[in-house]
């Protein structure tokens, strides 16, 4: 079966997934709670999924497999996935959440959650062990659903009194704000939260078959989307998710994406951070913002959330993290509108939402202004879907062998200046400007990001380094 741990979690194709392997993983997964005292036999277990037409089979035979290991299941229906952390962190509950996030519709995966959040690197190899474990065994893995207890309504209940409290009453009066709803479970929650606070709110493009939506690598078929409801309407913004909604999407008044760095960086002032955790490839203007420590990671949810937490155990105070995707994470807790925020350290997309609206609105300006004022380097990434594993191995292999490689593969571009290879390879080039080659740890993909100091030259190195991948793909044939 090709399954795999990527950047958040298991993830492989459906047709893999969608039996045996899915109650092989739950029940990895309940053995490895329960054998590290993390669980007690009876204890509840919450799951929960996206709208994948496999997710509802998956979640069914992960379901019959935590039963018959001795844990009592919790089913939180299609809630976001920082919902369904956050009603485990409230119940002192280990999780479920079954979703591919952002990837193709025939591709899906599975998030664990211990009782006291997202699982780490170091889980993972235990889940994987424990799971290898039980494949060596003669007896074949019992793949018959099961039933669970309904707390989705508690569940979403909680996620929306978190959300509600946030900003004052009537924050967002005066904006007119688009939903694109798509297939993402939190496209009602955010209807009802924005509304809440007194936003206008127009929902677009409900359907009823999955759609991925990649909140880092928005399409141009997107965008176009974008563009057409903003300028139809009249919108000051459009917010959206991804499939699991733990990943947002946030356009201006024009339709056009802002980066996923860039909402972080905004959630992060709004709630008074002083410390960010935050990948490699993230914006390098963020170290330039002044009052927040930046601290960087590999790629991932799990490296981000190391980070912050031996942030918090060296004494750092008011900790957040967020990704280039802009899913925000906190990892202390923070006073907004008179009220707590509780840490909630796993990726949330509706944080950075709220936090850059409710600035749009205070300020009473558009949010492409908001961003001239930022000033960040253009930033852009893309990617080539369904590029060979092996092939991506072997081009960072080659990249790696020496400085010649790399010169020579980035001569039609420019000259390297010097390398980072915290998590692919980050390259800056002689006039400053930025490239940086790394394939997906959740997906047949190679990813690209750039940054220049103009939106033309970012959008000329962007094209030019996709097609030096191509080219090295073609060149393999």
């Amino acid at each position: 079966m090709s399954l795999k741990f990527g950047t958040s979690g298991l993830r492989g194709l459906s047709t893999d997934l969608n039996g045996p392997a899915a109650a092989l993983y739950a029940t990895a997964f309940a053995q490895y709670l329960l054998s590290s005292g993390q669980a007690s036999p009876g204890d509840p277990i919450l799951l929960g999924r996206d709208f994948r037409d496999s997710s509802p089979s998956i979640s069914a035979i992960c379901a019959g497999a935590l039963a018959r290991a001795g844990l009592t299941v919790l089913d939180c229906g299609t809630v976001p996935t920082p919902a369904l952390a956050l009603y485990g962190l409230e119940k002192g509950a280990a999780g479920l959440m079954i979703t591919g996030s952002h990837i193709p519709a025939d591709r899906n995966g599975i998030k664990f959650y211990r009782p006291d959040g997202e699982i780490a690197k170091i889980d993972e190899q235990a889940i994987g062990a424990a799971a290898d474990a039980l494949k060596a065994q003669a007896s074949a893995i019992d793949a018959t659903p099961g039933e669970a207890e309904d707390h989705a309504a508690q569940a979403e209940s909680l996620f929306l009194a978190r959300n509600k409290a946030i900003l004052a009453e009537g924050a967002l009066s005066g904006l007119k704000v688009g939903v694109y709803q798509h297939s993402t479970v939190a496209r009602d929650m955010f209807v009802e939260v924005l509304a809440h606070y007194g936003a206008d709110v127009v929902p677009l493009g409900r359907s009823a078959e999955f759609i991925p939506v990649d909140t880092e690598a928005v399409s141009p078929a997107t965008i176009d989307l974008l563009k057409g409801w903003a300028s139809e309407y009249k919108l000051d913004a459009i917010v959206s998710a991804d499939g699991d909604g733990d990943r947002p999407l946030v356009s201006d008044e024009t339709g056009l994406p802002l980066r996923g760095d860039l909402l972080g960086l905004i959630a992060a002032q709004f709630v008074g951070a002083m410390v960010a955790v935050t990948p490699i490839t993230s914006n390098s203007g963020l170290e330039r913002q002044e009052g927040l420590s930046v601290l960087r990671t590999r790629v991932g949810s799990p490296f981000v959330i190391e980070a912050m937490q031996e942030a918090v155990r060296d004494g750092k105070t008011g900790v957040v993290g967020f990704e280039a995707n802009g899913g925000t994470l906190t990892a202390t807790d923070f006073i907004l509108n008179g009220t707590m925020l509780k840490a909630l350290p796993t990726r949330d997309s509706f944080l950075p939402v709220l936090a850059v609206l409710s600035r749009a609105a205070h300020r009473q300006r558009p949010l492409s202004s908001i961003v001239a004022d930022i000033a960040l380097p253009v930033a852009l990434s893309d990617r080539i879907e369904n590029f060979p594993l092996e092939t991506s191995a072997a081009l960072m292999a080659h990249l790696r062998a020496g400085m010649d490689n790399l010169s020579a593969f980035l001569k039609p571009i420019g000259t390297p200046q010097s390398v980072s290879d915290i998590d692919g390879l980050r390259v800056t080039l002689s006039d400053l400007s930025i490239i940086h080659f790394r394939p997906s740890g959740n997906a047949p993909e190679m990813r690209c990001y750039v940054e220049a100091e103009t939106a033309g030259k970012a959008e000329s190195l962007l094209e030019q380094g996709l097609a030096r991948i191509r080219a090295f793909e073609s060149q393999r044939g």
